[in-house]
């Protein structure tokens, strides 16, 4: 059948059309049907398919996580329990409030019993952070060099923490050195302080 053939088909006489021609427009029907079936009502089905689809993988993932916290909920409880019991034995080295005069006395001794000279000796401001307060000491200490060295493996023994930062040694006369340093002892905050510095976090962030 020529292009001409076809331009002279008229609906109204579909029923003398040749065979070939009406499976060929039967099979052109089906398509167009096909085509605007999935255009106006499956496209959008298959989106919220691929979207449950998408969903389902999600909450798969979701349950996986949640099963295998499950299972190593015991072993989860168990380390919980274990920093918190570290944590307990670290809050031990920090001295409260009360006990920061007589640890400032002990690392001033811990320098009078080596035989050094305190030229120096001034407790800074207190930093105050979330559980804990640093107060850093300014020293400035004479004495020979063993003295020195005994004076600081002193301080780090002692029961509370204790730390030298910013040490500068220099020669004085008659042999001597002198020592300039930070110490910084530690203190945990008591629970007013703790509930005051959060009460204040929380008006900074308002």
């Amino acid at each position: 059948m020529t292009l001409d053939d076809l331009n002279k088909l008229d609906l109204k006489t579909l029923a003398d059309w040749p065979l070939p021609t009406k499976l060929a427009a039967l099979g052109l029907l089906c398509v167009a049907i096909v085509l605007a079936g999935w255009w106006f009502d499956w496209r959008g089905g298959m989106e919220t398919l691929d979207a449950a689809k998408q969903k389902e993988t999600e909450l798969r993932s979701v349950f996986t996580t949640k099963k295998n916290q499950a299972i190593n909920l015991e072993a989860y409880t168990k380390q919980l329990a274990d920093i918190e019991q570290a944590f307990g034995a670290l809050l031990k080295q920090l001295p409260n409030k009360q006990e920061m005069d007589a640890l400032i006395t002990d690392v001033n001794q811990a320098g009078l019993g080596r035989g050094l000279q305190f030229d120096l000796f001034k407790p800074d401001a207190e930093t105050v952070s979330e559980f804990y307060a640093e107060t850093p000491i300014r020293v400035k200490v004479t004495g020979g060099y063993h003295d020195i060295a005994a004076f600081v493996s002193d301080v780090s023994k002692l029961s509370r923490i204790v730390t030298l930062q910013n040490i500068a040694l220099e020669p004085a006369k008659s042999g001597v050195l002198n020592m300039d340093a930070i110490v910084k002892t530690y203190r945990y905050l008591d629970d007013e302080e703790v509930i005051a510095r959060k009460q204040q976090a929380k008006e900074q962030k308002k």
